[in-house]
């Protein structure tokens, strides 16, 4: 078999496999070009089911690096969030929607909630419920029976408990989000910012020790309202938030003299009308895979 189609039939499927078990896509590359060497220097000729043994290899790697990375983050400065997955300006679709219809990623917020999951439940649930793989086809993955794998899925969903859906990339509700942040960040003025939130909404920052950031999550919506009249006093916003795809549902880039700053996205309630989590990445480790060029600032 030759190197190149088999690199290119499942690259993309693999590189989403392991970003979704560890949140780093700058390890998530590494990880599938290393099990592509490794693949391409073993004798192939008893491998029957080439896609399941990749996968393997890669959830393997991923298990291992997953447990490393969690004693990381026993020391890391304030909250850990995920790297965020953006497409902005040029690399969004013309049709947007276009973009919410055909991408296959799951939402920023759920890539938080997985961290409740152990590294095993974590692959299962990915390959199951994200990537569509068969019990069978799981099974022979992660090593375990079917009736195993299914308990394992059940165990799963029972942590993550009801995941709200999130409205499409450029809902009405989305649209409204973009002009109520970006007023509340320039002006300081939050009021309608004030009914898209839940009373309990939380804010949750990552700095990581190389930028300033809360080292605890910001409860309740009054306490987020004061946070971005806060940073509106500052006159840290420069010129405003750039709508963006984060993880394919609606978020905004912040740039500072062309330097990306910040990466915002959320998570709504049920009902998709209100949010009731905030995500802030700040630490400049997980905003360099952001190569696109910016739309325009002005």
């Amino acid at each position: 078999m030759h190197t190149h189609p088999t690199y290119e039939l499942y690259r993309p499927l693999l590189t989403n496999l392991a970003y979704r078990m560890l949140g780093s896509k700058g390890d998530a590359e590494d990880i599938v070009q290393d099990v592509f060497l490794d693949y391409h220097q073993r004798e192939q000729g008893g491998i029957q089911h080439e896609k399941a043994y990749l996968a393997r290899m890669v959830t393997n790697r991923c298990l291992n690096v997953q447990g490393s990375a969690r004693k990381r983050r026993e020391t890391y400065v304030g909250n850990w969030l995920p790297e965020p997955d953006v497409a902005y300006g040029a690399a969004l679709p013309p049709d947007p929607l276009q973009l919410w219809e055909r991408n296959e990623t799951i939402t920023y917020a759920m890539l938080v909630m997985l961290e409740q999951l152990s590294g095993i439940e974590r692959a299962v649930f990915l390959l199951r419920e994200t990537l569509a793989f068969s019990y069978d086809e799981i099974a022979e993955i992660v090593g375990k029976s079917e009736a195993n794998c299914r308990k394992i899925i059940s165990r799963a969903k029972a942590k993550l408990g009801d995941a709200p859906d999130t409205p499409p990339f450029y809902s009405e509700r989305a649209a409204e989000l973009a002009k109520a942040f970006i007023t509340a960040a320039e002006t300081g003025n939050t009021e309608a910012l004030l009914g898209l939130l839940t009373e309990d909404a939380v804010m949750i920052s990552d700095g990581g020790g190389k930028v300033r950031a809360a080292i605890f999550p910001i409860l309740g919506r009054e306490r987020i309202l004061a946070f971005y009249e806060g940073l509106a006093r500052k006159g840290v916003v420069g010129r405003g938030y750039i709508p963006a795809s984060v993880n394919g549902q609606f978020g905004f880039l912040l740039f500072e003299e062309g330097e990306l700053k910040r990466v915002l996205t959320f998570q709504w309630d049920a009902a998709g009308e209100r949010l009731q989590r905030v995500f802030l990445i700040m630490n400049p480790d997980k905003l360099t895979s952001v190569t696109n060029q910016p739309a325009d600032l002005s």
